[in-house]
């Protein structure tokens, strides 16, 4: 599955606002700035904090 470069550019981190970049080997939106993770479900990313987790070695928490 692979994302619209399109929708990648305007999507921004829920928490942060900051640059998302997307991981297409764990199909992850990932917000490095916030070392947290967002699903993709069925082509379509869950931007909700709620929904994220943290990156792996992460010593931030998830939800702020």
């Amino acid at each position: 599955m692979t994302l619209s470069r399109q929708l990648l550019e305007i999507l921004a981190c829920p928490k942060c606002k900051g640059e998302i970049a997307f991981d297409e080997s764990q199909n992850l939106i990932v917000c490095h700035a916030c070392e947290i993770a967002f699903p993709v479900r069925d082509d379509i990313p869950v931007m909700l904090i709620d929904e994220s987790r943290p990156l792996s070695g992460s010593t931030k928490s998830v939800p702020d």
